[in-house]
Formats: structure tokens, C-alpha cells, sequence
């Protein structure tokens, strides 16, 4: 029988040594949480509420290590507090006792309360271990932080090496300005470490030691600097688990481990993980990391239990639970029923119509999600074809196919169709980037290239732990209003640059090591196109920052001829950084972790305009017109003084603005008129810009203001909205019969005034034609600005009248009204055509 608290082994250094010192003796102490919980396995789509409640019994009483450097090794008894001692005594016998009493308790777990239970910042912190630390602190930029110093230290230890040590090979690795910056040492450390294990999963991360160590590590990165001289150790000891990981640390320490994050979704990730807080807690951080655990514990019991026939495909997500049922429609009937979502199709298993006898055997039925044709979209169901419930998803494998109609009610919030949807949708964009950037099924081109025939696998093992975190952050209750932005695959199919993205992914899963020998003779090649950074430009292949090979002949995507992505991959080079897989690089960026940085920035830019755009649509006709009317309001003056100009309401203004537009006529200036305006728009332009970046111009300048409607009911909302369609209405007829009388006089409805219309066209023609266009443009002008005098007005009255008389009298075009038919869809065009063929082999010709 094993024991069930396994003993775990700590290697120190040979010059550790374990003292007891006094306050003002210690450099540097540094405490570890003992309170480990192992994650019992659970189900996936259950209640958030209803969590283990047996995690407290888990083990907990895993040892951990805390540096410590020694001024003095010596010590005296007159420096200990007696006190102090007495106290840690009582404490570890206390603990001794729990400790027998665990042993001696049964062991049971249980899976009914999966609300996530946040551990205490101050719990079992007195089981300190202290060790002397080896890194020298005093860098050229000034002094390590503590955090950075137990970073280092407890990572080099974990190498085989002590801190120092790991400290002198990076800093004969690494040119001086890479060295400069203690982030940098942090990260090789820790990178180091991470490169010895490429699990989907990190083991580590079972450890609450290790979980803390990387909460500790992310401290370390954003604030590598020590900024207090005095009783930092005391400080540091009394707040660093109360201290929050901001976004920067979080996306650049997190994706590194297995399992945790993603390089492209980690910042959206932060902020689900921050909420309202600028930063992550320790509290939360430990938290994820246990839910997650559990989320993937709880796979492999219903991969091994329930779901044993479908070995072939691993059990991502079930929906089933009396809170939270899953309902399908089907031909306006809702049946209740058990889902399940694996890594290639949905299955469902009715409930209800075993039990009452209307199956003939109990069996789940499967939609495939692998096609190119698949879809998902959001739709309403209802009891006799109502569009009454928003909850529900139309999911289908091909245009031919039926769609699935599943219902996903949850009684306890709103999120549930949502998040499925991301689930669902990111197992369909999975394998749309397989057939879009992986290689063709059967090409053997994938055996010359190490690991390749293994990047279908890398690639689902992304899509399967994007769902997993989702799922826990689910448990969590802290989603995103738009959970798609949690998963990968979902994610970059709309973001801006991320197809760039996707072929960073692409050349991360299917990228390695050429080995055909007829390959050899192309590594000189191979190595000046990495140096030079131009290996899309090359006739040959792509190849990644560690000398991965990327087939050209995979490149069958047209996403790869765009101008991001042949910007993006002439720059792909490692100039000073340390290079320890694909995925891990010192000081600078992997190629996926690059692309996903260019990715959020355009997305927040693209965020920020649309923010802008939902801000100016105001709600309401009567807002809407008054923000109109306020926005042309340049172009409404403009018109009234050119108004004013043509009715001589000031004679000299009006006198020399036609001199002026006469001079540029017959001088032939006109074809300087345009760039002429276009250079005075620039130059406003640019004065308004330089005079706001001064703040001459007031910080509300540029706003548009305009004033509220006055309160009113909903009757008169209603009313209001009526008139307004009916002035609407009335506007559309006006301009459709503007269009069916021109129709009518281009196509000869009414012979008589088509052929006047005509033969003016003929005589403008003519006029042009014979006269200089700058003559015609200045009668124009002239009679423009005569209409209104004395001499001309009831010349110009009578005629207008006139051509309204001849208006008035031109037919429109006929208008025929059809009848409504309704149109039939693929589908059941489809379902026609094999009804007809099943009947016509039943009754054949005789």
C-alpha cells in the first residue's frame, strides 16, 4: 500500500547551511504558503457553486524552501527570544498531531461544491526553510529586488547550479547591455528550467510550492529593482503575496508555462483574471491554477469511466446537470438531453425518449466538427417556431446537413450560450487552421522534417487547453462579456494581423530540423537565410528563430502573400537574446509571442475607434437629428452666406467675389483652384493640431454638444417614432417617383417629352461643343446671381413654373407587385430530391 503523502527531496548546494538568526542579522527572508491542495477530478459544465468541499484534506504538508544569504554565520543565545522559540515549538507539534490525524482519517473526496475556495494570503506561512543565497545583488544598474534574488536562486538550484553560478554563465552568454537588465537573468533562470519539460501540462504546476514560486517569479520581472534599503526583509515578508502581478509581467512570464496561457490570448486572460483590479492577486492566481488543475483531473476520470468507447477522441466539455440542462429542438419539439463535446464532434444522447419507449436503443448521436463546412452561429427557439428564448446555438457539419438546434438554459446566469459557443466554435476554427496552414492529409513531405507528422497534435493540444482555462475561469466567474476573446483559434480568425499570427502558430507546430539527406547540401543556404532574416523572400522555406523549417510547400494559405505577413517575416532574426527552444528566448521575443504583441496593439487601436463610433450612436430620432444638424452645421453657414452673397445682401462683397471668380475664369486658373484648397485644408489642419498639443485650444475642443430631449412616456415615444417612420416613408415615395418619371423619359414612356428632352440634350451638346466651357461657366455664374434682381425675377418665376407644368405631366414607370414565394433551403432541396429517389426505386417502371 503507497503511503499517501509522498516524501519530497530538496538539494541545496554545498555551502547551504540552516541557521536560526536574529531580525537585524537577516539580509533577506523570503516565505513560501504551505497549504497545497490537490485538485480532485470533477465535471465540466456543472454549477460554479457546487465545488469540492473535500480539498482541505488534501495534502498539505508539502515542505518549502525560502532563501536566505548570511552576513554572519555566527550566532549567540543571547540573541534569541525565548518567546519565539516556545511559540514555533507549540506550532510544529500542532501541526505534527493534524498531521497523524490526516494519516489516520479515510480517504474521501467528493466533487459537489466547485465554488473556488480563495486561500488566505496569511495562511501557514510560519514553515520557513532558509538557505544561503549565492547572487550577488549589486548589478550595474543598481541592486537586485528580494523578489528577483529567490527567483534566481531557488531556479538555478532547481538547474543543478547555484544562483551565482547561473549568474557568471549568463553574463559570459550575454553581451553587457543585455546584462544591464536584471530581467533578463530572471528570465534565462526560469526559461532554463521551463525548457526541460515539454509536457501540455506542467507538472510542476500540481506543486503549490512551484505555484508560488511563479507568482513570485512574475514580481521578480516587473519589479527586478529593490527600492527599499532599510527592513526589506521585514517589508517583503509582511506584503509580497499581498503585491499584484500587472499585465506586462503576467503576458510575458505566464505563456512560458505549459498549460497556463497563451501567447496570443494572455492579455485578455489578464484581464479576466484582474476584473476591476489594475493587477492579479496571489489569492487568484492560485486559485486559476488549482480550477485548471481540476478541469483536466476531471478529463481523464470520464476519459477512463463513462466515455470508454470513445478512446479515439478526448472528452473536452459535458452539458448535463438538473440547474444547467441542455435542451435540442427538434421540429418545434424541445428534448431534453446529455452533451458532450470531444476534440473532433458533439455528440447527444437523449434523456427522455428512452425512458418513454420512443427508441428503439439508448445511443448517442454525433455531429462532426472537422469539415471545412461547419458553423455555429447564435440563434432563438421557442415553443411553436416563436422566437422567444435568446439562449440557444445552430450548429452544423456541411450546408447539406441539418443544423443541430441546442438550447443551453442556466438558471443561474446568462453566460453559459456564450461560452459554449466559444467552446464549439474554437474546435471548428481548430481545424480550419489544420487545412489552411498544416499540410495535406498524406503528405509525405511531413516525415522529412522532424516532429512534423506531430503538429496536427500540437495544434489540438493548444485548442484543448484554450478550452481548458476557459472552463476554469467559467468555475471562477470570471469570464469576459465575450469569452471568444479567451480562445485562440476564435480569437485570431477576426483580429486584426492575426492571420500573421496563425502562421506563427503554424510554423511553431509543424517547424523543426531538416533530416532528408537530400537536404544536407542546402544548411549553408539555411544559416545565411536566418542570418540575414529574409527567408520568406527566398525561394526556399520559412524558418523559425531556432532553425525550424517551415516547407514552403505547406504555404498554401493566400494569407501568406499579404503585406503584413511579408513585412512581418524579413525581421524574424534573434539579434542579442538567448535562443532556448522556439518557445523560450532570453531578452527577446519568440516569433508567435512577437506576432500576438503586434495583434493586441492593433486590436486595442481597432477597440479604441470603435469605442469612439459607439459613443457618437445616440439613441433616439429626435437626438439623432439635432447631433446632425450640429455636425453640418460648417456646411449650413457656408450655404447661407453663399446665399447671402447671390442676393446682394452686402453689394461690394458680392461685386468683388464675382470679380475674383471672373479673374480666375478668363485667366485660366481654374486648374489651380483644387490643389490650391486642398494645401489651405493641410495647413488648418496642422495649425489646429500644433495649437492643441499646446492646450491653446481647451481640452473640450472638438466635442460635439447638443441637448438633451425633454423627459416623455412611453406613448409618446411610440408616437413619436410613428411620425417619424411616416415622414420617412413619405421622403422614400417622393425620391421613387423622382426615379420612375426619369425612368420613364430614358425609355420612352411618354414619346412627346422624351423627344424634347432629347433634342436639349442635342443643343447643350452643341453649345459645348462650339462655345470655350470657360464662357459657358461664366453665364452660368452670371445667371446665377442675377435670378434674384429686379430686373430678372418674373423672368425666372414663370420660368420654373413652366418646367413644373412639364413635370407634373410626365408619367412614372409602371410598378408590379409579385407575389410573396417562399424560397426553399439547400437542405430541404436536398431532403426533396432523396424522398423522390427512395420513392422512385420503391415503385419502378413496369
Amino acid at each position: 500500500m503507497h503511503p499517501r503523502f509522498p516524501v519530497k527531496t530538496v538539494q541545496f548546494g554545498h555551502s547551504s547551511h540552516f541557521y536560526t538568526l536574529p531580525q537585524h542579522q537577516q539580509k533577506l527572508l523570503f516565505r513560501f504558503f504551505c497549504s497545497g491542495k490537490n485538485p480532485p477530478p470533477s465535471s465540466f459544465d456543472s454549477d460554479p457553486s457546487s465545488s469540492s468541499s473535500s480539498s482541505s484534506t488534501d495534502d498539505k504538508f508539502g515542505f518549502k524552501l525560502v532563501s536566505r544569504s548570511l552576513r554572519d554565520a555566527k550566532w549567540k543565545f543571547n540573541d534569541i527570544d525565548a518567546n519565539t522559540v516556545q511559540e514555533s515549538v507549540n506550532q510544529w507539534l500542532s501541526k505534527t498531531q493534524n498531521f497523524f490525524n490526516e494519516i489516520t482519517s479515510p480517504f474521501v473526496k467528493t466533487v459537489h461544491n466547485r465554488r473556488p475556495n480563495l486561500p488566505k494570503d496569511s495562511e501557514d506561512m510560519e514553515d520557513v526553510f532558509i538557505t544561503e543565497h549565492t547572487v550577488d545583488s549589486k548589478i550595474p544598474g543598481g541592486e537586485l529586488s528580494e523578489a528577483a534574488i529567490v527567483s534566481i536562486e531557488q531556479f538555478s538550484r532547481m538547474n543543478g547550479l547555484t544562483g551565482g553560478k547561473m549568474q557568471k554563465i549568463f553574463r559570459a552568454l550575454v553581451p553587457e547591455s543585455v546584462y544591464s537588465n536584471p530581467r533578463n537573468l530572471v528570465e534565462y533562470c526560469f526559461f532554463r528550467f521551463l525548457s526541460r519539460n515539454n509536457a501540455e501540462v506542467h507538472p510542476g504546476l500540481k506543486e503549490p510550492a512551484f505555484q508560488r514560486l511563479i507568482f513570485v517569479t512574475m514580481l521578480a520581472w516587473e519589479h527586478p529593482y529593490s527600492s527599499q534599503k532599510d527592513h526589506r526583509a521585514k517589508m517583503l515578508e509582511r506584503n509580497t503575496f499581498q503585491s499584484l502581478v500587472g499585465e506586462e509581467a503576467f503576458v510575458r512570464i505566464a505563456p512560458a508555462v505549459s498549460g497556463v496561457a497563451d501567447w496570443s490570448t494572455a492579455h485578455n486572460l489578464f484581464k479576466a483574471l484582474a476584473g476591476d483590479d489594475w493587477g492579479i492577486s496571489f489569492s487568484i492566481w492560485s486559485t486559476y491554477i488549482d480550477e485548471l488543475l481540476k478541469v483536466h483531473e476531471g478529463r481523464k476520470s470520464y476519459q477512463s469511466q463513462e466515455f470508454s468507447h470513445l478512446s479515439k477522441e478526448r472528452i473536452l466539455c459535458l452539458g448535463s446537470s438538473r440547474k444547467q440542462p441542455v435542451i435540442k429542438w427538434e421540429n418545434n419539439m424541445a428534448w431534453p438531453g446529455k452533451l458532450t463535446l470531444t476534440d473532433r464532434a458533439l455528440y447527444f444522447e437523449h434523456t427522455l425518449l428512452p425512458a418513454v419507449g420512443l427508441m428503439g436503443q439508448r445511443g448517442a448521436i454525433r455531429l462532426d466538427l472537422t469539415g471545412n463546412g461547419s458553423r455555429i452561429e447564435k440563434t432563438r427557439v421557442g415553443p411553436l417556431g416563436s422566437n422567444l428564448f435568446d439562449s440557444a446555438l445552430s450548429v452544423t457539419s456541411s450546408p447539406e446537413s441539418e443544423p443541430w438546434v441546442l438550447e443551453f438554459v442556466d438558471l443561474g446566469g446568462e453566460m453559459r450560450r456564450d461560452v459554449w459557443y466559444a467552446f464549439i466554435n474554437e474546435i471548428i476554427a481548430l481545424y480550419k487552421f489544420i487545412s489552411e496552414f498544416g499540410p495535406k492529409d498524406g503528405d509525405q513531405s511531413v516525415y522529412d522534417v522532424y516532429g512534423a507528422h506531430k503538429g496536427k497534435e500540437r495544434a489540438v493540444i493548444y485548442a484543448i487547453n484554450t478550452i481548458a482555462r476557459l472552463q476554469a475561469l467559467q468555475f471562477m466567474r470570471r469570464t469576459l462579456d465575450e469569452p471568444t476573446k479567451l480562445v485562440q483559434f476564435s480569437y485570431l480568425q477576426n483580429a486584426p494581423f492575426g492571420d500573421v499570427v496563425l502562421q506563427a502558430l503554424a510554423v511553431n507546430c509543424w517547424g523543426g530540423p531538416m533530416i532528408k539527406k537530400s537536404m544536407e547540401g542546402n544548411d549553408e543556404l539555411g544559416q545565411q537565410l536566418r542570418l540575414t532574416g529574409e527567408a520568406y523572400e527566398s525561394i526556399n522555406h520559412v524558418f523559425d528563430i531556432d532553425g525550424s523549417v517551415y516547407l514552403r510547400k505547406w504555404m498554401r494559405s493566400t494569407t501568406w502573400t499579404s503585406n503584413a505577413s511579408l513585412g512581418f517575416w524579413k525581421n524574424t532574426s534573434v539579434k542579442q537574446g538567448v535562443v532556448l527552444s522556439k518557445k523560450l528566448v532570453v531578452a527577446e521575443m519568440n516569433l508567435v509571442e512577437r506576432a500576438a504583441m503586434i495583434c493586441r496593439d492593433k486590436y486595442r487601436a481597432a477597440e479604441k475607434t470603435q469605442a469612439t463610433i459607439d459613443a457618437a450612436m445616440i439613441e433616439g430620432i429626435p437626438s439623432n437629428i439635432d447631433l446632425f444638424k450640429e455636425l453640418v452645421l460648417p456646411m449650413t453657414i457656408t450655404v447661407r452666406n453663399f446665399e447671402g452673397l447671390r442676393r446682394w445682401d452686402d453689394p461690394l462683397v458680392t461685386a468683388s467675389f464675382l470679380a475674383l471668380v471672373n479673374t480666375l475664369i478668363f485667366r485660366n486658373l481654374l486648374s489651380y483652384v483644387f490643389p490650391v484648397s486642398l494645401m489651405i485644408l493641410a495647413a488648418g489642419m496642422l495649425l489646429l493640431k500644433g495649437l492643441k498639443e499646446q492646450g491653446r485650444l481647451g481640452r473640450f475642443f472638438g466635442k460635439v454638444t447638443i441637448r438633451d430631449q425633454p423627459p416623455s412616456n412611453t406613448i409618446q415615444k411610440i408616437i413619436a417614432v410613428k411620425e417619424a417612420i411616416r415622414e420617412m416613408e413619405k421622403y422614400i415615395q417622393n425620391v421613387n417617383v423622382v426615379l420612375l418619371k426619369i425612368r420613364s423619359i430614358i425609355l420612352a414612356g411618354e414619346p412627346q417629352i422624351t423627344t424634347e428632352v432629347a433634342l436639349l440634350l442635342l443643343l447643350g451638346s452643341t453649345i459645348l461643343l462650339i462655345f470655350p466651357f470657360k464662357y459657358i461657366l461664366a453665364f452660368l455664374i452670371f445667371d446665377l446671381f442675377t435670378r434674384e434682381l429686379e430686373f430678372r425675377r418674373q423672368m425666372v418665376l414663370k420660368f420654373m413654373s413652366f418646367l413644373k407644368e412639364r413635370w407634373d405631366t410626365v408619367p412614372a414607370a409602371p410598378v408590379v407587385v409579385l407575389p410573396f414565394e417562399e424560397k426553399e433551403s439547400p437542405a430541404s432541396i436536398q431532403k426533396h430530391k432523396m424522398n423522390h429517389t427512395v420513392k422512385s426505386e420503391k415503385n419502378p417502371e413496369r
